[in-house]
């Protein structure tokens, strides 16, 4: 019922290797039990009965950020704790004539010249509203029931006083945490603030007092992948192709910024909710760091079973995540992990030899190409071993690949986007980042995916042009339309769409700007109640400003001159198409 990306696990301090528990350090692995989930039929999920020694923990829960302790000057523990094993509709299409289109462009031209000259331009990333904040966080957030608890504190279901939305958070005391966890806190928070994928947990605010830190994520109810899979009465691999497709998503987009995640594993795979249809995020990155190409990491983090062998070596690089999906995969698609033992040492050793078997007669049933994709994931040479990229590319994943046809109603709200003045953008940007609901969003994902080709996570020139193309054969008009988009959407000045940003366009305008959500907006800004925004207040959501970008706000918006922003300015500014 509670959130699972709320479960607690930063009560647990990890040494240098997070490890499974159970209380008498074996694993049962008869040959009995290793009956695959594809064949369980109503059967109780085998990846309870190999693991089942676990359920004193189904009720700790996490959020997308954990506190890590290494203590490398004390032998590593031999303690191994319990691994929780828990396993489109395309909207009907608007049609416009080329001609329709050629108009529309002709009479815009005029204000999109009078918007490139409208002078400096402030960059706005999703990463502009997660600020660190200072205060009683009471007065932004009612307080709902505790998921979970521990010795660095608490994690909250609460709820958002003014938009309503349902979130959680985790409160961590201060007086709990030395000064490297504390480091470690920030570097999370800094780490997930610059990540906009939808298959990775959201991280809204951080806040401040006295006595705690706050970390605000998006609130999961869907439960642990090997969750949903126990509830499921059949299991197919077309399913496992799609989990393990949402979880290599996230793991390009996060190589792609030069993030590793370095602990992918069921219990950090969440579903964002019970719906049966319901996509997947990925959540933890409190052991995840930037790497750099040219230098080899050594720190030896992860948990056993998904641990890679070079890992164990003290020399790898970000190609440990594709090992550790390998390994979901292979549990995935029999119930049982690739490498066994009845303690730490043993699963270890196996690791680094590092040979695995597909028995048949659990894996009869398995396509060969199935076996081959997750032998190309679980390679010993990591150089041998696939990008993220590529395993996206292979064969195994193309023939469950999701329809690649794209929804004409999604573009053209993309080309009617209209938000000239910088606080319009801000705003527009605050909504669809801060204040939307995951249903609203869930919609626009898989356009958006469609759109990515090369599955990284952002949209470029290329891919929105192939995608225009797809509805209307004029390259020309296409490029002048793409062109067109980028200057309007492109916020953070990239040079390409995030998804939050395109999220912004390819929503329904009226939906996003609706009069509920605009008031409320108006009231989140409006800090102290007094029914106008000044410069101080819009700082304390955005940060700095500066003189010049204020100025330029106000000369937006400030019709009468008065040095600030009235509600009437502010609905008019965002509900005016013309500005």
């Amino acid at each position: 019922m509670g959130s699972k990306c709320c479960r607690d696990d930063s009560i647990q301090i990890k040494d240098e290797i997070q490890t499974a528990q159970y209380p008498d350090a074996t694993l049962p692995l008869g040959p009995k039990q290793k009956e695959s989930l594809s064949q369980q039929g109503s059967k109780n999920s085998q990846v309870q009965e190999i693991l089942v020694p676990i359920d004193k923990k189904q009720n700790e829960y996490e959020l997308g950020s954990e506190i890590h302790v290494d203590k490398e000057q004390k032998q590593v523990a031999t303690v191994v704790q319990e691994q929780q094993q828990k396993i489109e509709e395309i909207v009907q299409s608007q049609k416009m004539t080329t001609e329709q289109i050629k108009k529309e462009v002709q009479s815009q031209n005029q204000e999109d010249n009078c918007a490139k000259s409208m002078g400096k331009k402030i960059k706005l990333g999703v990463e502009t509203f997660v600020q660190s904040k200072v205060g009683s966080i009471g007065t932004h957030y009612n307080f709902g029931k505790v998921l979970g608890q521990g010795a660095f504190g608490k994690v909250w279901k609460v709820t958002h006083k003014t938009t309503g939305l349902v979130r959680a958070i985790k409160q961590i005391k201060k007086n709990s945490l030395i000064k490297e966890e504390e480091s470690r806190l920030f570097s999370e928070m800094n780490i997930l603030k610059n990540l906009d994928h939808p298959h990775i947990v959201k991280l809204f605010e951080l806040f401040q007092d006295e006595n705690n830190y706050y970390l605000v994520t998006e609130y999961l109810s869907g439960g642990e992948l090997f969750d949903r899979i126990k509830k499921m009465s059949s299991f197919s691999e077309s399913i496992a192709a799609d989990y393990i497709r949402q979880i290599l998503l996230a793991t390009v987009h996060c190589h792609e910024k030069k993030i590793v995640h370095r602990d992918l594993k069921p219990e950090n795979i969440i579903f964002i909710s019970e719906d049966p249809k319901s996509q997947l995020k990925v959540i933890d990155f409190g052991t995840s760091r930037k790497f750099d190409n040219q230098k080899a990491m050594s720190k030896r983090l992860g948990t056993p079973y998904y641990i890679a062998p070079e890992v164990l070596g003290h020399s790898y690089t970000e190609k440990c995540d594709i090992w550790s999906c390998g390994v979901i995969l292979y549990i995935l698609l029999c119930g049982y992990p690739p490498f066994v033992g009845k303690t730490e040492n043993q699963i270890l050793e196996r690791v680094k030899i590092g040979k695995f078997t597909f028995d048949p007669e659990d894996w009869d049933s398995i396509s060969k190409e199935a076996k081959e994709f997750i032998t190309k994931l679980l390679r010993m040479d990591p150089n041998k071993r696939l990008s993220a990229k590529q395993a996206l590319e292979d064969p195994w994943l193309a023939k469950y690949a999701p329809s690649t046809q794209v929804n004409r109603k999604v573009l053209d709200n993309i080309r009617q986007f209209q938000a000239q003045t910088v606080l319009k953008q801000a705003l527009m940007s605050y909504m669809i980042t801060q204040m939307s609901t995951q249903k609203e969003i869930q919609e626009l994902q898989k356009e958006f995916q469609r759109l990515d080709i090369n599955n990284d996570g952002f949209l470029s020139k290329d891919e929105f042009l192939k995608g225009y193309l797809s509805i209307q054969n004029d390259l020309k008009l296409a490029e002048e339309e793409v062109e067109k988009i980028l200057e309007k959407i492109d916020i953070n000045q990239s040079g390409l769409i995030d998804f939050s940003e395109f999220c912004m366009a390819a929503m329904n305008q009226e939906k996003l700007l609706s009069v509920s959500r605009v008031e409320q907006a108006f009231k989140i800004f409006d800090q102290n109640g007094d029914g106008f925004i000044s410069k101080k207040e819009l700082e304390i959501v955005m940060g700095d400003l500066g003189d010049d970008v204020w100025s330029q706000i106000l000369s937006d918006c400030d019709n009468n001159g008065d040095g600030q922003i009235s509600y009437e300015e502010f609905v008019k500014m965002l509900q005016n198409k013309k500005l």
